[in-house]
């Protein structure tokens, strides 16, 4: 098999496994299903074991943990939030709610830092938070509320992990470090306001999105990452929250309606345009 051909497969195979993350929650929590804050532990717990299995495998002076406390707060933040999220909103409006202000966190982080953005940049983030408004704001078909400003707090979450490992030397030692330190943070939570009660189908949902969606996927991406040009690596995650929306059609029986497909158009536009030209200034 061909360098170009293996990582083609790797990168298709791991958006497929950020994907998974938006549909096995939406599969687990939708209607009756199980709590939100016990799938979130779960899900860590899962991923926790795979990181450090994956670790484990390494050469000797490559298998300490790394990560901070932190980072490992923002990370429950953004899972406790997208679990319970996801038991009122569709699959595709979650991912595109939580892409959009993931993307639009960091780039407005860097705006606030100083950096030089042309207009290409500022077009972008005002197009995808249009975008964002499109699901927030009264009418038909709306999302509830709720569920939408709790995936607004997981993207922050997520934004604020991403931001601080940015420069890691290791991402997968760090990765697997506030998974571990992340459990007793998420379990917490659920000991203290969580329903005890659990499924058979939720913590199969949550131990697949744990150890394999997020444990694996990750791994995955980091693998894949160095055969990436900067360009590709911001261009192709785009991918993901169109493939949510196509999978929770497909397996869920969720309907693409207008309020999806305008919002989809908006947030996805939005963010190419200003990814493309902040990859583009960063590889040249």
């Amino acid at each position: 098999m061909s360098p170009a051909l293996r990582t083609a497969l790797l990168t298709a195979l791991t958006l497929c496994c950020f994907a998974a993350n938006s549909i096995l929650t939406r599969l687990a929590l939708r209607g009756d299903g199980m709590d939100g804050l016990a799938f979130s532990m779960i899900r860590i717990a899962a991923g926790a074991l795979m990181l450090a299995l994956l670790l484990s495998r390494r050469s000797a002076g490559r298998r300490a943990l790394a990560g901070d406390w932190p980072s490992a707060l923002a990370l429950v933040v953004y899972a406790a939030a997208f679990s319970v999220a996801y038991r009122s909103i569709p699959s595709g409006t979650g991912a595109l709610i939580l892409f959009g202000v993931v993307q639009v966190t960091m780039i407005g982080t860097g705006l606030v830092q100083g950096e030089r953005a042309p207009w290409q940049v500022w077009l972008g983030v005002l197009l995808s938070v249009a975008g964002l408004l499109v699901f927030l704001l009264p009418g038909l078909q709306r999302p509830p509320l709720a569920g939408s400003l709790l995936m607004l707090a997981a993207g922050i979450g997520w934004a604020v992990y991403s931001l601080r490992g940015r420069g890691n030397r290791d991402p997968l030692a760090a990765t697997a470090g506030n998974f571990v330190r992340a459990l007793p943070l998420a379990l917490l939570p659920w000991l203290l306001v969580g329903e005890w009660a659990l499924d058979a189908r939720g913590v199969i949902c949550a131990i697949a999105s744990g150890a394999l969606a997020s444990g694996l996927g990750y791994a995955l991406w980091y693998t894949v990452l160095p055969a990436l040009t900067a360009l590709r690596a911001s261009l192709v995650q785009l991918a993901v929250p169109l493939l949510v929306s196509a999978f929770g059609v497909l397996f869920l029986d969720e309907t693409a309606g207008a309020r999806l497909l305008a919002g989809s158009a908006l947030i996805v536009g939005g963010l190419a345009l200003a990814t493309l030209y902040r990859a583009r200034r960063a590889a040249g």
